[in-house]
């Protein structure tokens, strides 16, 4: 392989390790705010219990989360410094802006947050979390308009003089009809990820409390585990539902911007209207005379399209390469139709896991019935990775679709301001890029077991017991012991102790 090569596996194995963890990041806060403030208004402890033991996981995922996107954007100027050079005056803006905006503020009140348990009033430290949870989306923002830029690049020009783009309007970048299309695709797969990870999670504990037979074990199921569950699963639903639309408009204005990467997604070779929506085919698809589709639905496509069931005519891959060969010069402008295709369906297929978990648990959950089906348990757990997975195929099929392009051409904007990856790659040695693959593989290996090990010892440990808890600072304390101390432990001990 060469440098080019080895360049775009770094950061394809970076960058999809990093993704799996921030859609739970993203999904999970605003969840943690939620159970805090249904304990607030409630007083009831099994939600002070499920805040707490949530956002300890919240916690793990968002240190690990920050540790691996760290590299993300070194990798800019180690691996693609031509990139850099060309468009860092407009990508750069947002990038910059999710660090001195968003990051700082995720950030500061999450401290607050984590110590404020006993110093601060209760409802301002619950506006802490709140401020997470809005800080966290806002640096999803910013970070999908800066790839939003290269997937249809707005508010900049190219200068002639410099080679280099220039920024014109940064309300223009970040108010991208891409960036406002993508971004609630994003956050409704990071909810569905949040989602099914708090109906996963506690559908097991649902079911393992039930089956133990122990007076307080089978409360405890039905009074916090099956809230929580029911909880998730209506996330997990209204999620769907979200995905389903915000893919929908996605999808149409992909269809016009970069008609290439939908015409890969359903290896449509050639030309045609109304051609059928491909649910299998048979093939190695990069050789489109190879493919032979098995499976169609008719009307799909053309509405995915264009919203009609008919009178559509889609451009195929073979006629868009002859397009692209004559405005931007001799070349191969596909991308890898296998894994184009193949990615695209993953997406929508590992969605059907959590449907499948929404489904059985709202079933299983009705009428107020606690289940204590052991397959019930497995299922929660089973299902738990499929949207992370899900995200993940999303990413590579939008990467890996606009290939070779790293700053698609806008089909109505400056037709300059373009450049493929091979343009944006530095010059570097093959040896060198791939020590630093080696290196981050490695290293990112690690980061992996350790989350693991984190996030199963503390699921397995469940949450903390029962106990009476220390009113915050400035409230008054009805219920404490001579010298104004709590029955209990400071209530510090009880949070984040790992």
């Amino acid at each position: 392989m060469n440098a080019l090569d080895i360049s775009r596996w770094q950061f394809g194995i970076t960058t999809v390790y990093h993704f799996l963890l921030v859609p739970l990041t993203i999904g999970l806060a605003p969840l943690v705010a939620a159970m805090q403030t249904a304990w607030v208004i409630t007083g009831k402890e099994h939600w002070l219990r499920l805040t707490k033991f949530f956002g300890k996981l919240f916690l793990i995922n968002f240190a690990l989360g920050v540790a691996t996107g760290i590299v993300q954007e070194f990798q800019f100027g180690m691996n693609w410094s031509e990139y850099s050079r060309f468009v860092g005056d407009v990508f750069g803006a947002p990038l910059a802006l999710e660090g001195l905006v968003a990051f700082f503020m995720e950030s500061t009140f999450l401290g607050l947050w984590i110590f404020g348990w006993t110093r601060l009033p209760k409802l301002v430290h619950l506006g802490a979390m709140w401020m997470v949870a809005i800080g966290v989306n806002a640096s999803a923002y910013f970070i999908v308009a800066a790839n939003s830029f290269m997937q249809h690049p707005v508010g900049a020009r190219y200068n002639p003089a410099t080679g280099r783009a220039e920024l014109d309007s940064i309300v223009a970048v970040l108010t991208n009809n891409t960036t406002l299309a993508a971004f609630p695709h994003v956050v409704a797969g990071s909810f569905l990820t949040a989602g099914t990870f708090v109906a996963g999670i506690a559908g097991w504990w649902m079911v393992r409390n039930a089956r133990g037979g122990d007076d307080a074990k089978q409360a405890e199921a039905r009074t916090m585990w099956r809230p929580a569950a029911r909880a998730g699963i209506w996330v997990m639903l209204v999620s769907l539902a979200a995905l389903v639309y915000t893919g929908d408009v996605q999808g149409k204005l992909m269809f016009e911007q970069q008609p290439m990467k939908m015409a890969s997604a359903e290896s449509l070779c050639h030309t045609a209207t109304d051609p059928d929506f491909s649910v299998l085919t048979v093939g190695t698809h990069n050789n489109c005379d190879s493919v032979t589709h098995v499976l169609e639905v008719p009307y799909v496509l053309p509405w995915l399209a264009e919203g009609e069931f008919t009178g559509v005519t889609l451009d195929g891959v073979v006629d868009l390469q002859k397009t692209y060969n004559e405005r931007f010069g001799v070349g191969d402008y596909r991308p890898n139709l296998f894994v184009t295709y193949w990615s695209f369906r993953a997406m929508i297929g590992l969605s059907a896991g959590a449907a499948l978990l929404a489904l059985a648990g709202l079933w299983l959950t009705r009428r107020g019935r606690v289940p204590d089906q052991r397959w019930f348990s497995w299922l929660s757990l089973l299902v738990i990775p499929t949207p992370f997975l899900a995200n993940s195929a999303g990413w590579v099929f939008t990467e890996m679709g606009r290939q070779p392009w790293v700053v698609v051409p806008n089909p109505t904007g400056d037709p300059n301001l373009r450049l493929t990856v091979q343009q944006g790659v530095s010059n570097h040695s093959p040896g060198v890029v791939l020590f630093s693959l080696i290196t981050f593989t490695l290293v990112y290996g690690a980061l992996a077991a350790v989350w693991f090990y984190l996030m199963r010892r503390y699921v397995i440990a469940g949450p903390e017991a029962p106990t009476a808890i220390r009113p915050s600072a400035g409230e008054p304390d009805d219920d404490t012991q001579e010298g104004g101390r709590s029955r209990v432990d400071d209530v510090e001990q009880l949070s984040f102790a790992y």
